[in-house]
């Protein structure tokens, strides 16, 4: 079995690192997490024991300015991670790389036995509200236990997992100079926008808004109203179909970041996901 390390970066989040904590702790181990808080005034929150976490100086800058910032420091501690393990999942904290149910596999197992060279995505799954059959979300119940509804999206089909130093761009979007393999059954659960109190109460953060998100918060709310005027189709052909289309379609500003046609795809989460996360 391979060593697997995960990391990921936060300011403000409890809520999301709390279940990455969680998920990914159990997943290979707290021992093998590392957390970043971006910023010494955060406090290490007294349920991540185990975990190695660290606050370090804020990266500085706008939504722009300062992501570029941030994936430049987590490449480079994945970079000497990879001195250690033999992979690095890197993730923003809401976000979930699954293997599909149905194989009966963990994931340490999944990706100690998938082939690739440099880096492997899961498919991106964004997770919405579906207003009118879905309530405020609770954390007395898993998140897939609550929400049912997803839109397909290239924007979270992101080379997370990497066995070889890299340069990730944005948001883990993409690595320079490398391109992209889509793992088969293997799923990048977003969950940032799947409920729209929790939209709102971003838009009102200051620490937010003094960084210019409130466009990008607003932008991102569109994925619950595209689940709750959407069709959802059948997840395992829709799944097939978009891995294909994204493997094989590039936008023309990025060869190395899928794309598919601005086709909007919705799916209903099958309930073999629903005791997962």
């Amino acid at each position: 079995m391979k060593k697997i390390c995960a990391l990921t970066m936060v300011r403000n989040d409890d809520f999301y690192l709390r279940k990455w904590v969680e998920y990914y702790g159990a997943q290979i181990g707290r021992e093998n997490l590392r957390v970043y808080l971006d910023g010494k005034d955060q406090v290490v929150p007294d349920w991540c024991q185990g975990v190695a976490v660290t606050a370090v100086d804020k990266i500085p800058g706008q939504v722009v300015e300062a992501e570029k910032g941030r994936l430049d420091f987590l490449s480079s501690r994945a970079a000497e991670l990879l001195q250690e393990y033999d992979l690095v999942i890197g993730v923003d904290a809401d976000e979930i790389l699954i293997v599909d149910p149905k194989l009966g596999m963990t994931l340490p197992e999944y990706l100690s036995k998938a082939d690739f060279d440099v880096s492997i995505s899961g498919l991106g799954v964004d997770v919405g509200q579906h207003t009118e059959e879905e309530g405020d979300i609770t954390s007395d119940d898993t998140f897939l236990n609550q929400r049912h509804y997803a839109r397909l999206s290239t924007r979270y089909t992101k080379p997370c997992v990497i066995a070889k130093p890299v340069k990730w761009g944005r948001g883990f979007h993409r690595i320079k100079g490398h391109n992209f393999h889509i793992g088969k059954d293997l799923f990048l659960f977003h969950f940032g926008y799947f409920d729209l109190g929790r939209i709102k109460a971003r838009f009102e953060d200051p620490s937010r808004r003094a960084a210019g998100w409130t466009k990008h918060l607003e932008r991102r709310s569109k994925t619950i109203r595209q689940v709750t005027e959407g069709r959802p189709k059948d997840w395992d052909r829709t799944t097939r179909f978009a891995r294909v289309l994204q493997t094989v379609c590039r936008p023309p500003y990025a060869w190395n970041k899928p794309a598919m046609m601005e086709m909007v795809l919705i799916v209903r989460i099958p309930e073999r996901f629903r005791n997962i996360v």
